[in-house]
């Protein structure tokens, strides 16, 4: 990645979640970082997580939309109209902005082309459960730790590292290459992969315990 894109993709980060994104021009210290980043993509698990962030806008957020954008303008026109599909893996946390509630909330997946799949959204956007929370909240109000919070709710949702990653990542994959085929990512279904799962409990479901297409997105896949 040149060094251009890099300050184009320094520039897509979110410092107000409550409002539409705004333009800033990215500091030389945020250009360093993305540099950084681009040689080792591990130093984006140094920074501040969500579960640890004092404020929200102490994680490091990007807009989805401005990345994906930042990215089309380094693929050829030539190399987009040969009806290829490029998809994108980041651990970097994207979100994009809501004008019903008006604020940013963290996705998992950016549909178009390029596609921009977060496994960092994995983990961070599809909420864990309202018990989970209630817990957490009070160990900080405590002073205390969440390990054991979590260590109570193993396996309920996706953590850092977590061995079925790589297994969630084939179903959003799906959905990307579903809308680019037909237009539509998401299927109503919790028994399908293209379900568009909000909260972790039903992401799990979809893609670990159903881990298929239903059977009209199958026939879809099939006829094609």
């Amino acid at each position: 990645m040149d060094e251009k894109t890099m300050e184009k993709i320094s520039g897509c980060r979110v410092f107000d979640t409550t409002s539409p994104f705004k333009k800033h021009v990215p500091s030389k210290l945020e250009i360093d970082f993305e540099k950084s980043v681009c040689e080792d993509t591990k130093l984006m698990e140094n920074t501040t997580r969500v579960e640890n962030a004092e404020r929200i806008e102490d994680v490091m957020m990007y807009d989805g939309f401005e990345i994906q954008n930042s990215i089309n303008t380094t693929i050829s026109q030539d190399c987009l109209s040969q009806n290829n599909l490029h998809v994108i893996f980041t651990n970097k946390l994207i979100c994009t902005y809501d004008n019903m509630d008006h604020r940013y909330h963290g996705r998992t997946v950016i549909c178009s082309n390029p596609a921009i799949i977060s496994t960092t959204g994995m983990i961070e956007a599809p909420a864990k459960s309202r018990e989970y929370y209630l817990e957490a909240m009070k160990c900080k109000m405590q002073g205390l730790d969440i390990k054991s919070v979590k260590k109570n709710h193993s396996g309920k949702f996706l953590d850092y590292h977590d061995q079925r990653l790589s297994k969630i990542a084939e179903g959003y994959l799906l959905q990307a290459i579903f809308y680019y085929i037909t237009g539509d990512a998401f299927c109503d279904s919790l028994d399908c992969r293209l379900n568009n799962a909000h909260w972790q409990k039903d992401l799990i479901y979809s893609q670990i315990k159903i881990s298929k297409l239903c059977k009209k997105h199958q026939k879809i896949l099939d006829d094609l």
